[in-house]
Formats: C-alpha cells, sequence, structure tokens
C-alpha cells in the first residue's frame, strides 16, 4: 500500500471533526499517512492534524480561504499526480460529496462514496457501503489502479486520540490559473429556533411510534422531569408535529449529548447518522427487529405509550 493522503476539512475557522475521524482510519489502515490541508491562515489547524498523521501538507493561500469546488478540485488533481498516493480518503460531507466524483473522473481513478468502513486486501481497499435505507451491507471491491479515491461517511469511525508528530510542511500553491468560473459568496445559517440541539447535554427523541400529535404532551412532561430538550425523526418532522430545528440525521442535524433516548424511532441509517457522537443511547421500540437496537446501548422492546407513562411515574417517584 503506497501513501495516504487525507483532505482536511474546516469551516468559518474550525476544523471539521470528519478530518479526526479520516486521520484515524488511515493510521488504522498501515502505511505513511500525509493529510492535506488547503486553507487561509490555518496553522492552528495544522498543529492539531500533526497529531494525527506522518506529515502535514499546507497549501495556504487565500484562494482557499472558503471551499471552492474547483479550485480544490484544481489543488488536488496536482498533488495526486506528482505524489501517486495508493489511496485518498475525503470526507462524504457536503464538500466531500461535491468533489470525489468529479476528481476521480478527471483522473480516471477508481472511487466511491458514503463508505461505512474501509479495508486492505493485499494492495488494494475494500469498502462497505449501505443500500435500501441501512438495511443491507454491500462491499465495493475496485479494479487495479495506482490510486483510489473513497468518500468516507461522517462518524463512520471515531477519531482516536492521536500521538502522532507529524512533519508540518508548507508548499506553493499547484493551481496556477485563477479560477473564475466558481466563487465563493458567503455561508447561509439554517436559523436556529429556542433550543439548539447540537448543544444539548440530554435529548429525548421521538419518531413515527409517537403516534399521532396529541402524545407529544406526554413527551414534553418526561423531557422537562430529565431536563432534557425535544428533537426528532424526518417523519416526526415532516408531520410538523415538532419544528423543523429539531430534526436529527443526515438531513437534519448531527447532536452529541450524554444521553440519547430514541422513543419509537426506527433507526435508518440517515437518522443514526446524526447520532453516532452520543456517549449514551437508549431505545424504546416495540419492534424488535427495528435497526436502532444496533446502535442503542440499552434497549426496552414494548410499547412507548406504555413504558414513558411508567418512566414519568419512576422519576416523580425518585424525585419526592
Amino acid at each position: 500500500m503506497g501513501d495516504i493522503l487525507v483532505l482536511a476539512e474546516h469551516r468559518q475557522g474550525e476544523l471539521r471533526e470528519v478530518t479526526l475521524e479520516l486521520l484515524t482510519l488511515a493510521g488504522q489502515l498501515g502505511g505513511n499517512v500525509t493529510a492535506l490541508l488547503l486553507g487561509s491562515g490555518v496553522d492552528d489547524f495544522a498543529s492539531k492534524i500533526a497529531g494525527f498523521a506522518d506529515k502535514v501538507m499546507v497549501v495556504d493561500d487565500p484562494m482557499f480561504a472558503d471551499f471552492n469546488q474547483m479550485a480544490y478540485q484544481a489543488a488536488l488533481a496536482e498533488i495526486i499526480k506528482n505524489d501517486k498516493p495508493g489511496l485518498v480518503l475525503i470526507g462524504n460531507t457536503g464538500q466531500g460529496v461535491d468533489l470525489v466524483g468529479s476528481l476521480a473522473v478527471e483522473l480516471d481513478l477508481p472511487f466511491t462514496t458514503d463508505a461505512i468502513a474501509v479495508v486492505m486486501e493485499g494492495d488494494k481497499p475494500v469498502v462497505t457501503r449501505q443500500y435500501y435505507g441501512g438495511k443491507i451491507n454491500g462491499t465495493i471491491n475496485f479494479k487495479d489502479a495506482e490510486t483510489y479515491v473513497i468518500g468516507v461517511r461522517e462518524a463512520a469511525v471515531p477519531a482516536g486520540e492521536g500521538g502522532k508528530s507529524g512533519e508540518v510542511a508548507k508548499v506553493d500553491n499547484p493551481v496556477t490559473a485563477e479560477i473564475t468560473a466558481r466563487k465563493f459568496l458567503e455561508y447561509v445559517e439554517a436559523a436556529i429556533g429556542d433550543v439548539d440541539i447540537t448543544q444539548s447535554a440530554l435529548l429525548v427523541s421521538v419518531g413515527r411510534g409517537i403516534r399521532e400529535d396529541k402524545n407529544l404532551p406526554m413527551i414534553e412532561e418526561l423531557a422537562a422531569l430529565m431536563g432534557a430538550d425535544i428533537s426528532g425523526s424526518r417523519a416526526v418532522i415532516d408531520a410538523g408535529w415538532l419544528p423543523a430545528d429539531r430534526q436529527v440525521g443526515i438531513s437534519g442535524k448531527t447532536v452529541k449529548p450524554k444521553l440519547y433516548l430514541a422513543l419509537g424511532i426506527s433507526g435508518a441509517f440517515q437518522h443514526v447518522t446524526g447520532i453516532k457522537g452520543s456517549d449514551l443511547v437508549v431505545a424504546i421500540n416495540k419492534d424488535p427487529d427495528a435497526p436502532i437496537f444496533q446502535y442503542a446501548d440499552f434497549g426496552i422492546v414494548d410499547d412507548l405509550l406504555k413504558v414513558v407513562p411508567a418512566l414519568i411515574d419512576k422519576i416523580k417517584e425518585t424525585k419526592g
């Protein structure tokens, strides 16, 4: 296996967690790990990344102050052609999805996106992806190539502790032509409601199993007793029972509470991707085969409309 090149991702002055996840995965695969950091004034990011990589290649140029797919692709293409890494890992994020396929097609390299696992078999990677809403895992084998490009799903691999002391090397911008066909304008952030669930320490989250909105007051009572905020799956948000800023999952928000209590949530991968950073997941669902139980630390197989009132009574009793 040749060197592994990992594209670092940052946004609005913050290094994205997916960068450390990718570097952790690269370290598990073997070979030298090089992180490519494109940005402007990103020395602090380079220092942090150096703890996870053998080398950090920094291209510091105003061209990369904000993400521009054309600029990133031009830089990556030149670096891949010159350095010839055996494997290129990019986060399967909004930025990464805009980049992986186009880059691989330009260089005529085999690629895949949304990998949930990557292992090496000899000198070639083998990728696992999910299909049919996460119900089936499929294995992808590649044709022989000098370099493979893989988009890896966020939270597929927990970020490690680092422990390396990689060399930080500043290199000249390989993109010599001005990028004019596409330019960054501004970030448009979704409005945050009265509660920012991405910062919640405790979350009580409801899904289709709640059946109807008239059962929400019971959930609100439980959350109030726990000192928790309320969130929900897409089905609940689409039904209009909770505001859109309370949605958890790929099309909602990624949360990292100390406790995530999932009530009547089936656990499709679009949802569980948003909760993988939770310290503790407890699920209540009457379907014993619900995928949520594969991710939960503790589970109760029963009707939430029976279990929640019992929980409320028990908490009241404990509080006196």
